[in-house]
């Protein structure tokens, strides 16, 4: 969910089974910050398992992106496509079919039988094989019900495309919530003016049909961010009947009574160390919110000395009575080198009951595990992360994620990482079974 990486182009063509190599760390006695093959972890982190990139979906600039879980797959992004994992065994995650179909920046949900990704790149159609081009962008949506053969059903065209989605679930009618920055004056995908999110309905027995039904103005005249309008990501909370939208300059929680029709509940900014409102997570009893900064969109260096730990981090909110006040601010207390991209990305609830605690990607900062129980003073409770990318250039971990005990972390370059942590914090959290998982949709537990 960056702003900041530039799409790679690989050839389009049919899914393509494929195998992988798996490999697993040293063993969980490795001690605390001590290297474990080319990995460093707290020690109460095990590296579980890698499982790197494979053709179709291993060229230059086909970036690992998002994830998302149903039963006992994972579903990876991938500027080059996407691809599906069997993670029945978590130390042994298998390829089952890997897709070709190049777009930035690919970030996946799965629902039922559908799969959608987002398109934030004109392309020159809307199916896989379309190439370069100007005229389309928006989202995709596949057919997964054989998980070995995924098939394309159909694709909405959306103004400045899709950089993200949220999915808001009504029976058998599926909204989805399309963010995307803009406008671009010279682009025929992506016209002035921008102040708006995009709402696509999606009936689930006939996803061919989907369409736009609603383009809510949720910022009239009050964006604050001079390099986009629009909003970069929305975190619903259906059972709760609130989202949390963070829309570049401004985070925006939103009454979702009605799907189609959100009413801002809240504006809120933060002009001194926030510059892009990146993505916003509720607590479980939806008292908190937290949302990120990617300051410099991803791309640069900002777990350093130089920069305030006000930046570029989380900033802790809680919801009291109706409104959200700001309580505290976090952010990695590793140092990372000035090569290493770093900033607070991607991350999900850690399902501890009575407990606030989240698992976070920093890029080359790694995976980060805290607890935000004390909204003034959350703290990071266990680490994994590499050094820095030998090749240079954009790295690190994407999203990380808690799924059925294990944590999975979709690395740009290196793969999908399989992490646990095991602590008396923590593990109440291996009690709760989820049938599926998308981040962007929260769940209680």
């Amino acid at each position: 969910m960056t702003s900041a990486c530039a799409a790679g182009q690989q050839p389009a063509g049919a899914p393509t089974p494929a195998t992988t190599t798996q490999e697993t760390s040293a063993p969980a006695d490795t001690p605390a910050a001590a290297p474990s093959g080319d990995v460093m972890t707290s020690d109460n982190v095990k590296h579980v398992a890698h499982v790197p990139r494979t053709a179709p979906l291993n060229g230059e600039e086909d970036f690992n992106t998002d994830l998302a879980f149903q039963g006992d797959y994972a579903y990876v992004g991938n500027f080059g496509g996407f691809a599906i994992y069997d993670i029945s065994d978590p130390a042994k995650p298998e390829i089952v079919s890997q897709v070709a179909c190049p777009a930035q920046q690919n970030d996946v949900t799965v629902y039922g039988d559908l799969l959608v990704l987002s398109i934030d790149e004109p392309r020159g159609g809307e199916e896989c094989d379309s190439g370069d081009g100007q005229e389309w962008e928006g989202l995709r949506i596949f057919d997964i019900s054989d998980k070995k053969s995924p098939k394309y059903v159909s694709a909405v065209r959306t103004d400045c495309g899709s950089h993200t989605h949220t999915m808001v679930p009504a029976g058998e009618t599926l909204y989805v919530y399309v963010s995307s920055p803009g406008p671009e004056p010279e682009s025929t995908t992506c016209p002035p003016p921008h102040e708006l999110i995009q709402i696509v309905e999606i009936p689930t027995k006939s996803p061919k049909s989907a369409k736009i039904v609603a383009k809510p103005n949720i910022f009239p005249e009050r964006q604050h961010s001079d390099l986009a309008s629009g909003c970069h990501d929305i975190t619903a909370y259906p059972e709760k009947k609130l989202a949390a939208a963070a829309c570049f300059g401004d985070g925006v929680l939103l009454d979702i009574s009605d799907p189609v029709k959100p009413k801002v509940i809240q504006q809120i900014t933060d002009t001194e160390n926030f510059q892009i409102w990146h993505s916003a997570t509720f607590n479980n009893d939806a008292t908190k919110v937290v949302f990120s900064d990617e300051l410099g969109g991803g791309g640069q260096a900002t777990c350093d000395s130089n920069t305030p730990n006000t930046k570029g981090a989380d900033a802790v909110y809680d919801l009291v009575n109706g409104k959200l006040e700001r309580r505290g601010y976090f952010k990695i207390p590793r140092e990372q080198q000035a090569e290493e991209n770093c900033v607070a990305h991607n991350g999900s609830l850690i399902p501890v009951p009575g407990k606030d605690i989240m698992v976070q990607s920093w890029y080359q900062g790694g995976v980060s595990i805290w607890d935000f129980t004390d909204s003034a003073s959350p703290k990071e409770i266990g680490y994994f992360e590499r050094p820095p990318f030998a090749d240079g250039g954009i790295a690190g971990s994407w999203s990380a994620y808690y799924y059925n005990g294990y944590i999975y972390s979709s690395d740009i370059r290196e793969g999908l990482d399989v992490l646990q942590i095991n602590d008396p914090l923590t593990d109440p959290a291996k009690q709760v079974k989820m049938d599926d998982f998308n981040v962007q949709t929260q769940k209680s537990y």
